[in-house]
């Protein structure tokens, strides 16, 4: 009898066993899915931790802690960073669409089709019905002089496409940095650091690139300015990056020291201007180059002031905020140095020196 009561508490406690461990792993399979559906919610800014906590007047739709995978496929969902990702990943596009036209020399994409037009796009020849031989000898002459002038026009070109083309890395990797900045930097306090150095890097590479086919260019003539130019906004732009990789710096100090290595450029402005005082595309030049200052300094503008968010709050979380209408000026203003590089690469070629 004792034993048979032994045998049957026994197999009630295996059955408990049984029970309890099916319980634990329904219990750790809720658990993590649950833990998964979490993780890939977006919070407001109060859930948020601490080290993402940076704009107080965007309220919701942010990611925090995911992982890379999810933060990668969050390229194709909508939270309050994605239009910052893509702002400058399709800027990141159109400028190595334009550095491949450029190194394969197509003409008609080289300046967006037209959009940057600098100039005729030929010598355009009017001919007589009635042209007689020696009109037609003429003609020829002048083709067989054209095409002697492009050569020698395209050859000079090649000698100095260097400086135009570190613009365009300097820019394609400033705008790829900030969108994967962008991207990654929800998964955690360590990468959202990183990535942050990385996007501040990016941005002073592509102030310190912008300057090498002006000065290049324009001062191609008197080689010691160049040298003196182009190595103040390398020293500059060194000293920038060393100070904002270390901690503590706010978004003012950071814009200020961005603002300051644009400034820079206006003692190589004026020096320019007075030098081609009496070029016919001074004004051309002119006009692109505060366009660009203008695009770059109205961006930051709205990058400090955090307007209009701060008007209204929860308003502007997915669409329309500061750091979207920043990018979107950073992009316009390197488009438009664009344009004034090709005008300076042009007038070498056809000038030299």
């Amino acid at each position: 009898m004792n034993s048979a009561s032994s045998v049957v508490k026994n197999r009630r406690k295996h059955i408990r066993k049984m029970e309890n461990c099916s319980h634990n792993i329904t219990n750790k399979r809720n658990e993590k899915q649950s833990n998964k559906s979490n993780s890939c919610k977006l919070l407001s800014y109060d859930e948020l931790p601490d080290y993402m906590k940076d704009n107080e007047f965007i309220l919701n739709y942010y990611r925090a802690e995911w992982s890379l995978k999810q933060a990668f496929f969050s390229l194709f969902q909508w939270h309050n960073e994605t239009l910052n990702v893509w702002t400058h990943l399709l800027g990141f596009i159109v400028f190595v669409g334009l550095t491949v036209v450029n190194a394969a020399h197509v003409s008609e994409a080289v300046d967006l089709f037209g959009f940057f037009r600098t100039s005729p796009s030929g010598f355009g020849t009017n001919s007589s019905h009635d042209s007689g031989k020696f009109l037609m000898f003429q003609d020829m002459t002048k083709v067989a002089n054209l095409k002697h002038i492009s050569q020698q026009s395209e050859a000079m070109e090649e000698a100095t496409r260097w400086p135009f083309y570190v613009y365009l890395s300097g820019s394609m990797f400033c705008l790829l940095s900030s969108s994967i900045c962008h991207l990654f930097c929800c998964h955690s306090d360590k990468l959202n650091t990183w990535f942050l150095q990385m996007d501040y890097t990016g941005i002073t590479i592509m102030i310190i690139t912008s300057f090498f086919p002006a000065m290049y260019y324009i001062f191609q003539c008197q080689p010691v300015w160049q040298i003196v130019y182009l190595s103040g906004i390398s020293i500059f732009g060194a000293f920038t990056i060393i100070t904002l990789l270390s901690p503590g710096k706010c978004r003012a100090f950071r814009a200020t020291l961005f603002v300051s290595m644009g400034l820079f450029g206006i003692i190589p402005a004026v020096h320019a201007c007075i030098l081609n005082w009496t070029n016919p595309r001074r004004n051309l030049t002119l006009a692109y180059e505060g366009g660009m200052a203008l695009s770059y300094l109205i961006g930051t503008g709205f990058y400090v002031s955090r307007i209009p968010e701060r008007w209204k709050p929860g308003w502007f979380d997915l669409v329309g905020h500061s750091h979207q209408i920043f990018h979107v000026f950073v992009v316009i203003g390197a488009l438009t140095h664009y344009a004034a590089a090709l005008v300076f690469m042009e007038y070498r070629s056809q000038v030299g020196c």
